[in-house]
């Protein structure tokens, strides 16, 4: 029977060399993993390499498939995690998990990197390796942390926090969109009443006026005006294209980081948005930072991933201060208190965070206390917003009828 010399990492993370027999290289394999180890490189002994390893090339690559390189939705993704960390917690190998996942699939993106993975991860890369190949499913936050849970045998702990981290993410992105829904819908609204009274209603008024000469006021004056505009000289138009025009210039700015900096600055002062952005961009950089310390990452590892997944330019400069600091063999918190992006409670917690060596469980509790601040902060804003946006409409519909009437009021005195 063929003998196969492989190299393989145990559950605590250290090399293993050793020989195996085998009929073949798929066997080798398989043996290897139901040891409890994580193949590295597998070759026959005496004759080729059949399996690659971290610093070896493959003599046949697996065959890529269609549609991998497409990206994959967050809930679509949240979900493949949370039931992959079930099936490794049932003590699956991670290979049977991943031909599970794919079969579950429906199709899509995701069936078809799981199946590549899969794959990948037969010919003997790690889970790490084979999910590094595919970063628009799966980014660095994402195969970091698998990693870790391979290097430190608790890969089922991690993708369950991985899962956790995912769905908090999830719920919060649902509920700022959730919250934006009714104001952007009575804009909408209004939009098209002011819009429909300013196109059919003031143009037969202007003709009735027209009758009458009479000396019109300033406001109805305005008001026939600002009809003739949107009539004959496409005001419609640019009142459609404007939000348009500026949702492309804004991301023609923030293509740049001097960019998105200066805009990233400005919304933090804008009145109720500006906190409630600060809040949510503190949360996720928290929560992605201590999950990835929870799960093993080197401190300077996990500030770079953290810094290229905050969102906000603002906080990223933050964390390369941070980061900076920290290799210098520096504290955390002073950089960031530097900075002046946070309140006092994060400095002082992550300070305590420092001391106590529990810097990872202070970070997930700041990240918890700001999840339940945003939350308030967007049912405050969405109540402050319907009586606001009440007011508008009414003042807006107010000034045209007064606008239209007073004309008539006027005649109606005169005729006395």
């Amino acid at each position: 029977m063929p003998v196969y010399q492989y190299e393989a990492m145990n559950a605590q993370g250290e090399e293993v060399k050793d020989e195996i027999e085998a009929l073949s290289n798929e066997e080798a394999l398989s043996k290897i993993r139901n040891m409890g180890f994580f193949p590295t490189k597998v070759k026959e002994k005496g004759g080729r390499r059949r399996a690659r390893g971290k610093d070896d090339q493959p003599l046949a690559m697996p065959k890529r498939r269609r549609g991998t390189n497409r990206k994959v939705k967050a809930k679509i993704l949240t979900q493949f995690t949370r039931q992959l960390s079930t099936l490794q917690d049932a003590g699956l190998p991670i290979l049977r998990s991943l031909r599970i996942l794919e079969q579950q699939q429906k199709g899509g993106a995701l069936k078809k990197v799981c199946g590549a993975v899969a794959d990948d991860v037969e010919a003997g890369s790690t889970l790490s390796e084979a999910m590094a190949k595919y970063p628009k499913a799966f980014d660095n936050l994402y195969t970091n942390m698998v990693a870790a849970g391979e290097a430190g045998g608790v890969l089922d702990l991690i993708l369950n926090r991985l899962a956790d981290f995912k769905e908090k993410a999830q719920r919060l992105k649902r509920k700022v969109v959730g919250a934006m829904i009714y104001p952007v819908a009575v804009l909408m609204i209004a939009f098209g009443i002011v819009t429909g009274i300013m196109v059919f209603v003031v143009p037969k008024f202007k003709k009735i006026f027209e009758d009458m000469s009479t000396e019109l006021p300033a406001v109805t004056q305005f008001l026939l005006d600002a009809s003739e505009w949107m009539l004959k000289q496409y005001g419609i138009v640019w009142l459609i294209l404007l939000p348009v025009g500026l949702i492309i210039l804004t991301r023609i700015i923030r293509i740049s980081q001097t960019g998105r900096y200066i805009l990233d600055s400005i919304n933090r002062f804008i009145p109720g948005v500006g906190n409630l952005m600060s809040k949510s961009a503190i949360a996720r950089f928290t929560r992605t930072l201590g999950t990835l310390v929870a799960a093993g990452v080197p401190i300077l590892e996990a500030l770079n991933i953290t810094k290229e997944t905050a969102g906000n330019e603002v906080f990223r400069r933050a964390l390369i201060g941070v980061h900076d600091s920290i290799r210098k063999g520096e504290t955390f918190a002073e950089p960031l208190r530097k900075a002046r992006v946070c309140d006092s409670l994060v400095y002082n917690m992550i300070d305590v965070g420092e001391e106590t060596g529990d810097l990872d469980k202070m970070l997930i509790k700041i990240a918890d206390n700001y999840d339940d601040e945003v939350d308030v902060a967007v049912a405050s804003l969405v109540s402050l917003m319907e009586p606001v946006l009440v007011i508008v409409l009414g003042v807006v519909c107010g000034f045209i009828v007064i606008a239209l009437f007073m004309p008539m009021v006027n005649m109606i005195q005169n005729l006395s």
